[in-house]
């Protein structure tokens, strides 16, 4: 199967590690945090860490748009969906994320609200189509790979006069996002945690290219690799970050060449501009308020923003008591250190987005190194 078993080939794997081995000074440590929650997932599946030597650490990071995503903004999802009388769309691993009280999307639809799982924004406007008598909201959310279909959605309802068809707008930057972890002071009580270098994500660069990382590079001085899926991909990603940090350059590289280009989909992103502009600030879950780190429906398309046409309540949402998903998120604990993890915490009752998203970290230790995380914690003990 073309560019699959290509990188998943053991041969070159034990070739990489052993030139990551030559390349790395055993004198330094490394920390390298993947952004995307699928490196996340690749390396633990792949047992990528096990292949690097000791001094080379994987930081998680935030990448996870279901993971990022406020408690206050699915409290707003769920007031949509049971005080306004709507049809909420919305996609499938934002079905189980618990809010406030571990109210989720699937438990309001438990207590009568009309929530419906969606593989598309066109699935979507269908009911809008097939229910013109009531309102549909898609919820949408997602970094900038998933905006386009969003941009998409509503200027095709604008075309063919969906009126009863609207956004609640989730969607969120990655290259601001990436400069806030950087910059941002560490939590009181927490030990600040260090970067070294980042694997840059792959699906959201086709989209944007590889330039918008270059002032964070440059400014913050942080090598930024644009890293494919594959365990390959990532073991030859950090390979390229360790030269960098070696020779002390602080530029961004593009491992992915296959799909990445420097400028990216200029057609997707003029489409996006069309729709949508960039918030003031936006808040991520873990990191707290982030400047322009998020897109709003621009006032010409207002007639099609969900968070326009439905006053929704000011709320005082919290997370889940003793959840550490917010550490998790910023890099500084691992799913293993929260309490909660295999424990009250799993796939089928989970207690945070990490452990419910398909790309959260908790998801990643619990399907493959579940092991590992108990090792961890009978020594612990």
């Amino acid at each position: 199967m073309k560019y699959i078993t290509e990188f998943r080939d053991g041969k070159l794997a034990r070739k990489l590690a052993r030139a990551i081995e030559r390349e790395a000074d055993p004198g330094r440590r490394y920390h390298l945090m993947e952004f995307c929650g699928g490196h996340t997932h690749a390396i633990f599946r792949y047992g990528v860490q096990d292949l690097v030597p000791e001094n080379v650490q994987f930081v998680h990071g935030p990448g996870c748009p279901v993971c990022v995503l406020p408690v206050r903004r699915l409290d707003d999802a769920v007031e949509l969906a049971l005080g306004h009388d709507v049809i909420l769309t919305t996609y499938g691993d934002m079905m189980r994320v618990p809010g406030t009280k571990q109210k989720s999307l699937i438990r309001a639809k438990a207590e009568g609200a009309d929530i419906r799982m969606v593989y598309s924004t066109q699935d979507a406007l269908k009911i809008a189509r097939d229910n013109p008598d009531r309102q549909v909201v898609f919820f949408a959310i997602g970094f900038e790979t998933t905006t386009p279909p969003t941009a998409v959605a509503i200027l095709q309802a604008r075309h063919e006069g969906l009126t009863n068809f609207s956004v609640f707008c989730n969607h969120v930057l990655t290259p601001p996002a990436i400069a806030h972890i950087v910059n941002a002071p560490a939590e009181p009580g927490e030990t600040p945690v260090r970067i070294d270098g980042f694997l840059g994500p792959s699906h959201v660069s086709s989209v944007i290219g590889w330039a918008p990382y270059e002032p964070a590079a440059r400014d913050f001085q942080k090598p930024v690799v644009i890293a494919g899926f594959e365990p390959l991909d990532v073991m030859q990603s950090a390979l390229m970050l360790i030269r960098q940090i070696n020779e002390g350059r602080h530029e961004v590289e593009n491992q992915y060449t296959r799909v990445v280009t420097r400028d990216g989909n200029r057609k997707a992103q003029t489409l996006v501009a069309e729709v949508m502009e960039v918030r003031d600030a936006f808040e991520w879950r873990g990191l707290g308020t982030v400047p322009e780190s998020a897109l709003k429906i621009r006032a010409a398309y207002e007639t099609f923003d969900a968070e326009s046409r439905f006053a929704l309540t000011p709320k005082q949402s919290r997370e889940v008591k003793s959840c550490e998903c917010p550490a998790i998120l910023r890099g500084v604990k691992k799913p293993t250190e929260c309490r909660l993890f295999g424990t009250v915490c799993t796939p089928e009752n989970p207690m945070g987005a990490c452990m419910v998203s398909s790309e959260g970290a908790c998801a990643a230790y619990w399907t493959y190194g579940r092991k590992r995380g108990e090792a961890v914690r009978e020594t612990a003990a």
